[in-house]
């Protein structure tokens, strides 16, 4: 967090409108009726963890520090990114420059979603030069890595577009996050319907603070910790201090946590977090040592968790009611002896892969069914067989498959493929659906 304190700006009506247009609900407009949002993961400590000993080990191998400008900056950056590409992100590289030296953001978006509703969270990832910057901000920069890859392994395809990103030199002025809004373009602005910003978040006598700009953010984050029993605060010390800021000054809405840096807490404070009164938040802010036991794991965990009971609760996601079933009962002629046909079904609002046991409905009319291969073809191409030219000459084949599509993603285009392969006997696609349990 850096040392710059620009005092608030009182917007809360502009910004509870904008929170009504972009923020006011979590149900896909595109679902089933009847679904309800889906539950964000808890996200392990163990990995996050990981991240901050792997921020330390950078740190210590490029003299002490993750500063601007410095080797363990840009091997930081290098760090995450690895972790992103390999996940399935789209990842980009900013530069600027600042004090003569050539600085970094990592932006990374996660493949789908509204592209003119994006859901954005970020994290600055430099320290400042006295020391390696675990708590300030390997912290945030962790949880929100690791949130982002959970995104990855639940395979979780919510209705709004996700983007996360890790800043450069917040603590010489908040010089990336200012680079990367300033140059966005106004229609690119517009286009971000909330940003979430991570800063400090795993101190070693913490608070829980939560960010008052933007309603519904804010109500996200206090729902998280009221279901904990854990009560928050306003959070006063780092406002405008972070990266949250340059979002801000331009209309966007914002909302996030800290968990304290060189404030004391009081008496009333410790009461009822725990910790000492009388003593800062974080007695190595800034310091060299702020290090990997400069961190509660308590705190980390929590403040971890709510970062993705926030994404996922903002960008939208549900699922469907057990039963959905998408159908298609046009019917589609299947040529003797011909080339193969399709029905098609369009599955949305489903997040993840498909089930391990994806019920197939097929209603295929044909006087010899042992003439028809009939295939079940996922979003992506791939093929799974139903029938291959068996039951003989029976009529028909009017029966519900069961297929396991657990590594596909449940949302797109399915198709059933059916073709002829022998003379004499005609059929058509009466109906195909898929149900989903």
């Amino acid at each position: 967090m850096t040392l710059t304190v620009p005092r608030r700006v009182t917007a809360a009506a502009a910004l509870a409108a904008l929170a009504l247009g972009g923020l006011t609900g979590t149900t896909a407009s595109a679902s089933p009726t009847g679904g309800t949002a889906v539950a964000a993961p808890d996200i392990p400590l163990a990995n996050v963890r990981q991240h901050l000993t792997d921020l330390q080990a950078i740190a210590t191998a490029n003299g002490g520090n993750r500063a601007h400008g410095r080797t363990g900056y840009k091997a930081s950056i290098d760090f995450v990114k690895a972790k992103l590409d390999a996940a399935g992100y789209t990842t980009a590289l900013q530069t600027f420059t600042s004090g003569g030296a050539t600085g970094y953001n990592l932006i990374a978006d996660w493949p789908g979603g509204d592209p003119n509703q994006v859901i954005m969270a970020g994290s600055h990832l430099d320290s400042v030069t006295a020391g390696p910057g675990i708590n300030d901000n390997g912290s945030g920069s962790a949880a929100i890595l690791e949130t982002a890859l959970a995104v990855s392994r639940a395979g979780y395809q919510p209705t709004k577009h996700l983007r996360f990103a890790w800043w450069g030199a917040e603590e010489l002025g908040l010089i990336g996050s200012k680079h990367y809004v300033n140059n966005l373009p106004a229609a690119e602005r517009t286009k971000v319907k909330g940003y979430l910003n991570f800063d400090m978040i795993g101190s070693p006598n913490p608070g829980y603070f939560v960010y008052d700009d933007d309603p519904t953010i804010e109500q996200t984050f206090k729902d998280y910790y009221a279901g904990l029993g854990v009560p928050t605060e306003i959070e006063t010390e780092g406002d405008g201090r972070s990266d949250h800021a340059p979002f801000k000054n331009v209309g966007i809405p914002v909302g996030g946590l800290f968990s304290g840096a060189d404030y004391v807490k009081t008496a009333a404070q410790a009461q009822k977090w725990g910790g000492t009164s009388g003593q800062s938040f974080d007695r190595c802010y800034h310091a060299s040592c702020d290090t990997t036991a400069n961190i509660n794991d308590t705190a980390l965990d929590r403040n971890a968790d709510a970062v993705a009971y926030a994404i996922w609760n903002l960008s939208g996601a549900t699922t469907p009611p057990t039963g959905t079933v998408f159908e298609n009962t046009a019917d589609v002629s299947v040529p003797d002896n011909g080339v193969a046909v399709t029905s098609s079904v369009t599955v949305t609002g489903i997040a993840g892969n498909a089930p391990s046991a994806l019920k197939v409905g097929v209603d295929i009319v044909h006087t010899w069914r042992g003439d028809l291969i009939v295939d079940l073809i996922a979003p992506d191409g791939s093929v799974y067989n139903l029938a291959n030219r068996t039951g003989g000459s029976a009529d028909n084949i009017q029966e519900t498959f069961t297929v396991n599509a657990s590594t596909e993603v449940a949302n797109g285009v399915w198709k059933l493929r059916a073709q002829d392969k022998a003379s004499s006997d005609t059929g058509y696609i009466n109906g195909f659906k898929l149900t989903f349990p």
